[in-house]
């Protein structure tokens, strides 16, 4: 059997601290956790999708859950997430990682194999469109090869690398001047980094649900935006801080 060779993952757990339970919030008759997988399932450059979540039992839920949608599910640690992301895959070792996040459910299909066609394209270590934060909070795509991911999980210490899976890869990229792993950005023409597309507060869950409402869920990152923009729907959720969750695993390093 030939091993599938871009496996996307998406982390997911019950957990938050913000909005517990956010990623089994519902609009309509689905999960966000099943919203966003039915986008991700018309990816083009994708060989697997994998969800990720932990072996707490409050998770047990998201496996359930997994199970019933005929979803390939895998659990490992709470907290150290960039070991969860090597343990689901070290059995695969798949060429390509695709990391996604399940708190951003609006994700646009075509923008992830776009950064992947970019990855492979480039036969980089690692591309994404968040080196430069241009896109939405919430179609953020990282694509690495699993080398760069079995590196990182070999070599990374900092309690914040350990979390969020990429910032040692980050860090030590040519694009940010490192020197481990080559890298490359995917651009955005204009810069719509103040939108917010992910679900943290329930003010987002509020816009989510908003969206969905008046579109459904089958519109383009860009379409969305657009939308946002044109009733000031910015309103409903500005003035929270991009990657809050980051910033405060770097003040915990």
């Amino acid at each position: 059997m030939e091993l599938a060779q871009t496996i996307l993952i998406t982390q997911a757990r019950t957990g938050s601290t913000r909005l517990p339970k956010k990623v089994l919030l519902k609009v309509g008759d689905n999960e966000l956790l099943k919203i966003q997988l039915n986008r991700l399932s018309l990816c083009k450059e994708i060989d697997k999708i994998i969800v990720a979540t932990t072996i707490s039992p409050d998770d047990d839920i998201i496996v359930n859950l997994c199970k019933g949608w005929n979803q390939e599910v895998k659990r490992g640690s709470v907290d150290d997430v960039l070991d969860r992301y090597f343990q689901s895959l070290k059995s695969l070792q798949p060429q390509w990682v695709v990391r996604v996040t399940s708190d951003c459910p609006l994700i646009d299909p075509n923008l992830v194999d776009a950064v992947i066609k970019m990855a492979k394209t480039t036969d980089v270590d690692y591309a994404s469109n968040v080196l430069e934060e241009r896109y939405p909070d919430g179609q953020d795509v990282e694509v690495f090869k699993f080398s760069a991911l079995e590196r990182a999980w070999k070599e990374a210490t900092l309690t914040s690398d350990r979390e969020h899976v990429t910032p040692y890869i980050r860090t030590n990229s040519s694009y940010k001047g490192g020197k481990l792993f080559n890298s490359v950005n995917f651009p955005c023409g204009d810069n719509f980094s103040e939108i917010r597309m992910t679900v943290d507060e329930p003010r987002d869950f509020e816009l989510i649900k908003k969206l969905i409402e008046d579109l459904g869920t089958n519109e383009t990152w860009l379409t969305y935006t657009k939308h946002i923009l044109a009733n000031n729907y910015t309103q409903i959720n500005s003035n929270i801080i991009r990657n809050e969750g980051f910033l405060k695993s770097l003040k915990n390093d």
